[in-house]
């Protein structure tokens, strides 16, 4: 009897993982009031809160941070530059998160392999469900070409489900690029 509560409850614990590592830093970044926005009326520190490995910092730097901030007026979280320092690394991601009107994740190889930015993957995914009804906050960017098996299953249901936006590594694709991801923030 013993055995099949601990079964149970250990079949539990590994289904809700997520929520509950959400939960558990969403309060240990002092946001204890847990319940759904409505994004229309709520207003957020960040425009977006990018979500990239640091083997893309370039890319992050050279051409993200002109585009979207210098271009378009966008004021984005990079964790580089805006996370508290002293502060654990999971809180400054989930209050990132938290206070960023969308997440921008920055799909490479190098990200897929990082155990921070699957926990920042995950953390948007959670803050979506829990925190704001539903409501799409993930914006994927493949940086590289990744084919569909190299993904977690996780974000490949969300790849079936809902849009992404591929890089184009060329010029008259980044027009383009750029205006769908400024329209796609806003």
């Amino acid at each position: 009897m013993t055995t099949c509560g601990i079964a149970i409850a250990t079949g539990l614990i590994y289904r809700y993982r997520w929520k509950m590592r959400y939960l558990y830093y969403l309060s240990k970044g002092k946001y204890y009031s847990y319940k759904p926005v409505d994004d229309s009326t709520q207003t957020y520190k960040y425009d977006a809160f990018i979500s990239f490995s640091e083997i893309d910092i370039g890319f992050i730097k050279n051409v993200c941070i002109p585009q979207l901030e210098i271009n378009s007026n966008l004021k984005l979280c990079i964790h580089n530059r805006d996370f508290m320092p002293g502060e654990e690394i999971t809180v400054n991601i989930t209050n990132a998160i938290h206070n960023s009107r969308k997440t921008i994740c920055v799909i490479s190889r190098a990200f897929l392999d990082s155990y921070y930015c699957r926990f920042e993957f995950n953390m948007a995914r959670m803050e979506s469900i829990y925190s704001r009804g539903g409501q799409n906050i993930l914006l994927l960017i493949f940086y590289e070409q990744i084919l569909p098996r190299e993904l977690p299953l996780v974000m490949l249901e969300l790849v079936q489900e809902q849009s992404y936006i591929e890089y184009p590594h060329d010029e008259q694709g980044n027009v383009v690029f750029w205006e769908k991801l400024k329209e796609a923030i806003a």
